[in-house]
């Protein structure tokens, strides 16, 4: 089934806010959907990049870019979501190549992090080559670690000028 990203409207935060909210994940954290609307409402009022992915005209994923929001340096995921019923669909790669993609040409490695207990997000960002890099303990619940994924832009060749020339300083 073909996926189409595009930027979200704030037309799309209720449908969004309601399944997130109904998803276990996410009610971890104590999320409710007046909660998550605020958030990505304040996120669009204040000129957030945050996209989502559509199937047959219905909101089935997003994700929360911030393009220098690693260390002044690189992107970071601040939020991604996908429909329990997307769910192994393709729809959280999609994203995920999506934002890859804008970033990647810039040359900016991409962060993230996930819940130590969430295996099956560790394993989707395995495969989709991010490595774990540290843990945040406690940092958004008490008793949870945030672990650190990081993905590092892929490095260009390097051009090796011709014998007798050198670059000048």
């Amino acid at each position: 089934m073909l996926t189409h990203i595009r930027s979200m409207t704030l037309a799309d935060i209720p449908a969004c806010a309601r399944w997130i909210a109904e998803t276990p994940l996410w009610q971890r954290y104590a999320v409710t959907a007046s909660a998550i609307a605020a958030r990505l409402r304040a996120g669009l009022d204040e000129g957030a990049t945050i996209y989502v992915a559509e199937r047959a005209g219905e909101v089935v994923g997003f994700v929360w870019l911030v393009a220098r929001g690693a260390f002044d340096r690189s992107g970071y995921i601040q939020l991604i979501g996908v429909h329990p019923a997307a769910r192994q669909s393709g729809v959280g790669r999609a994203l995920m190549e999506f934002v890859e993609a804008q970033m990647f040409a810039q040359g900016r490695d991409l962060f993230l992090l996930v819940s130590d207990f969430n295996a099956d997000a560790q394993r989707f960002y395995r495969r989709l080559g991010y490595q774990p890099v540290g843990a945040l303990p406690d940092y958004v619940v008490p008793g949870v670690s945030e672990l650190i994924f990081w993905k590092r832009a892929p490095r260009l060749p390097q051009v090796s000028k011709p014998a007798g020339e050198s670059e000048l300083v």
